[in-house]
């Protein structure tokens, strides 16, 4: 997986579809071995995505801390 920008819902049904295939086990040992390899380069792509989505996250809350909190102050003493 090279490309930066991976389908994070396609990985994961790959990987699902993956784990069922190698759960029934009808592959021979190095079928096998080919398809954990690639579920293991899409785990780490997944891992590599989620990632940098969280950093994104935080980021964006680090740049607009004051206006959330501005906006939760507001509102906050309605009782």
């Amino acid at each position: 997986m090279t490309d930066k920008n991976i389908n994070l819902e396609k990985s994961l049904t790959d990987l699902e579809a993956l784990v069922a295939e190698l759960e029934g086990g009808d592959l021979s040992l190095e079928e096998a071995m080919k398809k954990f390899e690639h579920g293991i380069k899409l785990t780490r792509a997944c891992q590599l995505a989620l990632k940098e989505a969280e950093q994104k996250v935080e980021i964006l809350l680090q740049n607009n801390d004051d206006d959330i909190l501005t906006t939760f102050d507001d509102g906050a003493d309605n009782d």
